[in-house]
């Protein structure tokens, strides 16, 4: 894609966006449309050095879309992420009708799009991991974000005309630099990181499943570069459409986790176990692991980063400088 594409990010105040969106200007583009609520002071420093042509309130997209020239490329990373909040109309708004809307938008105008959806989808995993086609209609989300996600990609498998491109991420366990913002929803690293570094010490959730050790909860940990990665071979290469898993592809416990960052700290691992909040308990997934066949059959070549050097990059490069992804 030439360099002097224009190019919308949505979401692009916020982590995965605004990684992406540097690391577009890297690459030499420029012509960067970024869309987002860009009022929150702890949202500044993500986008604040970003080249781009415009800054557009996310209300305001819809009618900017309609009153400037087509553009080359749309890449859909807002939503409203919160697994805590159970107010659907909260994530039916702002995660499914506003997909439908730039959906429809690229569907008009031919534009390629690639949009965030999420693991959240797979609920507590009773159909696999698959990004089957197949089984989206009988995908049981533990939770409203995850319901609004699932909703979404049944509505687009559904539509008779789509964009001439598109790709739908169901993104598991992302973590790296620019969710400093995130507050309760950043990563488990950011958390464990800034906890260790106040006591010494790390707790985790106690496991409530007779399946799982405490600490042996495991999820599929991908860093942000390796998504960064993903979503600019998708640019390029344009493989079929449809729904893709974006993890690293292995599940890793939160031991190993724990490990890690103690690792990268140079501190001795000390950890104790505490009780799983009582309202997230019934909607916890236990084991989460992306199924990344379809990816790579469909050419994707480059490895994923493993979980103890991701760790390690992130903790010594951003979190122990303080430093944002720019």
């Amino acid at each position: 894609m030439h360099q002097n594409a224009n190019i919308l990010i949505t979401g692009s105040a916020g982590f995965i966006a605004s990684c992406l969106a540097h690391d577009l200007n890297r690459l030499g583009y420029t012509n960067l449309i970024l869309a987002d609520d860009f009022g929150p002071e702890s949202k500044i420093a993500n986008h604040k050095t970003i080249q781009c042509l415009d800054k557009v309130h996310r209300d305001q997209l819809e009618q900017y879309l309609q009153d400037n020239e087509p553009l080359d490329f749309v890449i859909h990373l807002g939503a409203r992420t919160d697994t805590t909040e159970m107010d659907y109309r909260i994530h039916e708004r702002l995660n499914l009708e506003y997909s439908k809307m730039i959906w429809r938008y690229c569907t008009a105008k031919k534009i390629p799009l690639i949009y965030a959806s999420s693991a959240a989808t797979y609920g507590n995993g009773e159909l696999g991991y698959q990004d089957d086609h197949e089984i989206v209609d009988q995908l049981q989300p533990l939770n409203p974000y995850g319901v609004s996600k699932n909703e979404f990609d049944r509505w687009a498998l559904h539509q008779d005309e789509a964009p001439p491109h598109w790709y739908g991420l169901k993104f598991f366990n992302v973590y790296g630099p620019n969710e400093y913002h995130k507050g309760r929803m950043a990563s488990v690293i950011f958390h464990a990181f800034h906890q260790i570094k106040t006591n010494g010490s790390l707790k985790l959730f106690r496991s409530h499943h007779p399946d799982y050790s405490d600490g042996g909860q495991m999820r599929d940990f991908i860093y942000v570069k390796d998504i960064l990665s993903v979503i600019q071979w998708l640019m390029t290469h344009r493989p079929a459409n449809g729904l893709y898993n974006l993890g690293s592809g292995k599940a890793s416990t939160f031991l190993q986790l724990a490990d890690a960052i103690f690792a990268a700290m140079d501190l001795e691992p000390n950890i104790t176990f505490i009780d799983t909040p009582v309202d997230i308990r019934d909607k916890y997934q236990y084991f989460t692991e992306a199924d990344m066949s379809k990816l790579m059959g469909a050419g994707y070549t480059q490895s994923f980063t493993e979980l103890q050097q991701g760790v390690k990059d992130y903790v010594l490069e951003y979190l122990m400088k303080g430093k944002q992804y720019a």
